[in-house]
Order: structure tokens, then sequence, then C-alpha cells
């Protein structure tokens, strides 16, 4: 007698088979989706207007700075400061009391702390102090390494073995390389953060005279998740699943270059977040699919409450409560 869990009546056996259907409907929703394009740029070639016409968007960029001045906001001002009174820290210096402060004074030299007037000494009556915000503009320097190595004249005379001693050294980021902890960080940060792919971070390594391919920056990329970032995700990943409440979302982006896979099909990113904690845990999980044994895999081990929105891939979930989100269940009320 066979085992119920691999007939092709199994529940397993219908879950694999529903997630591979879906994968080739989205497939074919992608090439629909291409082909529906490709008929609209045609007829727009064929029938559309001949001159060109730019975007109100795209021009944006080029006009920001006249779009968004406002001739009307107050510039800082200069403001006196005496001896005599303790100024109140407005809320422009709130904002600037954690920068580090670099102090310029101007005074008169004692040749010219003479009074036009009557000829006598002048003294110090008050201060005017204007602020700044100074921007130091990344820099690229080589930082050399250089470990001295010790040994023993004596043994080296003497003896059949000579110790070698050498000085403690850091160990190489990336061994083999030219990338250190903080040019691997700015790189993943740019990118990452900024939003700044790598072939324009290529081009302003140039400008800042070293030059240094995309495909380097990327491999810097890739070791440091992998070698180091891969550590605390982990880490943040099971403290995430020691807490009692948690988040869940997920989204479609499309990934290019992958596998046996058209650039147009939707793969998804699997968001999950800490609830009340004072520093928030949240990780990201790529998958080619919504199946829901991806949050099943994820949050194994999980026991308490999670936050989700109403999509059926997380239901069934052992040990954990679903909590409903109040955005989404508004939307049937507003359509009443």
């Amino acid at each position: 007698m066979k085992n119920s869990s691999t007939t092709p009546e199994s529940i397993e056996y219908f879950k694999e088979r529903a997630e591979k259907l879906e994968m080739e409907k989205e497939e074919l929703e992608a090439k629909l989706k291409w082909y529906e394009e490709q008929f609209r740029l045609s007829q727009q070639r064929r029938f559309g207007a001949s001159s060109e016409k730019s975007n109100s968007d795209q021009l944006s960029l080029f006009n920001e700075a006249e779009d968004t001045a406002n001739q009307e906001a107050e510039e800082p001002t200069v403001e006196t400061i005496t001896y005599k009174r303790k100024k109140q820290k407005g809320q422009r210096d709130a904002k600037l009391e954690d920068l580090p402060t670099e102090t310029i004074e101007y005074r008169l030299s004692e040749e010219e702390q003479v009074c036009s007037c009557c000829g006598g000494n002048l003294h110090g009556m008050s201060q005017q102090v204007r602020k700044e915000i100074k921007v130091i503009p990344a820099q690229v320097k080589v930082v050399e390494h250089v470990n001295h190595i010790y040994s023993c004249r004596y043994c080296e005379r003497h003896e059949i073995e000579t110790p070698i001693v050498s000085s403690p050294m850091p160990q190489s980021v990336f061994p083999g390389s030219l990338a250190s902890p903080s040019a691997m960080a700015y790189v993943m940060s740019q990118k990452y953060v900024e939003g700044l792919p790598l072939y324009r971070q290529e081009k302003n390594l140039e400008r800042f005279g070293v030059s240094i391919p995309r495909q380097t920056l990327s491999n810097w990329i890739l070791h440091g998740a992998h070698t180091w970032l891969e550590l605390i995700y982990n880490e943040m990943h099971d403290h995430l699943l020691q807490l009692d409440i948690a988040h869940a979302d997920e989204t479609t982006l499309q990934v290019l270059s992958e596998p046996e896979r058209p650039a147009k099909s939707n793969s998804y990113m699997w968001l999950y977040r800490s609830g009340h904690t004072d520093n928030p845990i949240v990780l990201y999980d790529y998958q080619q699919t919504r199946a829901a044994k991806h949050p099943r895999r994820f949050l194994d081990g999980f026991q308490g409450l999670l936050h989700v929105d109403g999509y059926p891939g997380y239901h069934g979930l052992p040990n954990v409560t679903l909590i409903g989100c109040w955005s989404h269940a508004r939307r049937n009320f507003g359509k009443l």
C-alpha cells in the first residue's frame, strides 16, 4: 500500500501543482503585457503625433530648484550673543546641537585695537555669531597597513631555529582586494539606501581619481553580504522568532537575468517586522512565488500575534494568531 503523502491525490501534490500553475500563469501574464505594450507602441508610432513631447515629471528634474524655491522663507539670522545674557536655544539650534562644531574666531590685532576717536585701547564688548553648515564631500585615500616582523639576532647566529614575531594586525575585510570596511559599507549604502546604481558609483570614483569597475563593486557587495551581513541577518531573524508580536506583508517585483524565468515575471519580496520593540527588526525575504510555504518556513518557531492583511497565504500557521489590518478593513466599508 502506498504512503498517502506521496500519492498523486495527497495535499502536498496539489499544493506543488497549484504553485507550478501559478508560476506559469504569471509568466503568461507577463508575456501578454509585453505584447500589449508592443502593440501600443506600434500604434503610437503609426498614428500618434510625430513631434516629440516631454513628460512634465522628467522636466522637473531640471527645474527643481526653481519649482521649490521660496523667496519668503527665512534664512538663518545673525544672532548677537553678549556675555551678560544667556540665550535660549531655539528650534534651529536644537537641530544642530548633535553635530560637531568648528569655531573660527575673528579678532583684531593688538595694533588695530585702538579707538579711532580718542586713540585709547579697545576692549571686547560682545560677539556676533553666524552659523553655517559645512558639507565635506566624500574622499578616497590609500591606507597602507605595514606589519613589522621581528626576529632574534642571537638565535639567527647560534640557534637552529629563529623565532619570528609579528605585530598584531587586523585582517582584511575581503582578502586579496582593495576593499576596506568603510569602502564596502559606502558602496552598499550608496546603492541600497541612496539608490545609486553601481555604474554611477563607478563614475563617481573615477572623479575621485580611482578606477574601480562595477564588477569589482559587485564582488564587494556580495562578499560583504554573505560573509558579514548574513550573520547579523540570522541573529535578527532568531530574535524576531522569540517575540510575541510581528508584522508580515509581501509585494511584487521583477528581477532581471534570473535563470529559466522571463524578465517580466513577477517575484515577491516578503517583509517581516517586529512589533513593540525599541529597536525595530525589519527583514526581507525574496521568493519567486507567493506560496504559503514561504511564511510557514520563515516563521517556523514563532508563537504569538501576526499582523497581516487578508491574504489567505498566512492562514494555518501553527501557534500563530492572525490580526487583521484596519486599513484593509476600511476599504470594504468605503465601497458601501
